[in-house]
């Protein structure tokens, strides 16, 4: 297995970057996401890799981190669900935006990406839902599995009646529920919670 290529970023296109390691080009498959935020041409990056190997195809697929090689892991073990969507799914939305929308129950949040439809959505949430609700299956440097579950788990809690305020004012699941995860803080009261997520997600 390739965990990972570093070398000098000889050029990229739409679909692909190409690393020079050593005078070999390594051809690496990459979401528009991760081809956006790469550097300068000749500049040395370094890209976690997953390697696919099938009888009709043969790609190497890069991400810049390797929270996103975990959740595009666990993507395509989904059925029906190959690198392409898996891909497709983080070009489009963040690892942390994903794990929310999938413990939020959200699947309009995943139907935003290419080739996800309502029912793949349905999915992705069921077959995933568990997998991710073990800190030693996602280890997420900005949202933790154990925060999400805590705004489930607390029924009555502050930062669950934020949530539902939210909820009832028209905002989506995933979305509530990453302001009050990123804003409240051990012992905010809910008022103060939902006025900060207010503030947040109208900017």
């Amino acid at each position: 297995m390739i965990a990972y290529v570093k070398g000098s970023l000889a050029y990229v296109t739409e679909q692909y970057a190409v690393i020079d390691v050593c005078g070999l080009g390594m051809q690496v498959q990459a979401s528009a996401a991760t081809i956006s935020r790469l550097p300068a041409k000749g500049t040395e990056v370094q890209l976690f890799t997953y390697l696919q190997l099938s009888e009709n195809a043969q790609a190497l697929h890069g991400f810049l981190t390797r929270e996103e090689v975990r959740l595009f892991t666990l993507l395509i073990s989904v059925s029906g669900i190959g690198p392409k969507v898996a891909a497709g799914i983080l070009g489009t939305l963040s690892p942390e935006q994903v794990m929310i929308a999938i413990m939020a129950e959200d699947a309009t949040a995943l139907s935003k990406a290419p080739g996800v439809g309502k029912k793949t959505a349905q999915r992705i949430m069921l077959e995933l839902r568990d997998k991710i609700k073990t800190e030693d299956a996602w280890a997420s440097e900005n949202v933790t599995s154990a925060q999400s579950m805590a705004l489930f788990d607390k029924s009555g809690s502050a930062k669950q009646d934020a949530m539902d305020a939210l909820l009832a004012l028209g905002y989506g699941r995933a979305e509530a529920m990453q302001a009050v995860l990123e804003i409240a803080d051990e012992g905010m009261k809910a008022e103060a919670i939902i006025k900060s997520a207010l503030k947040k997600l109208a900017r």
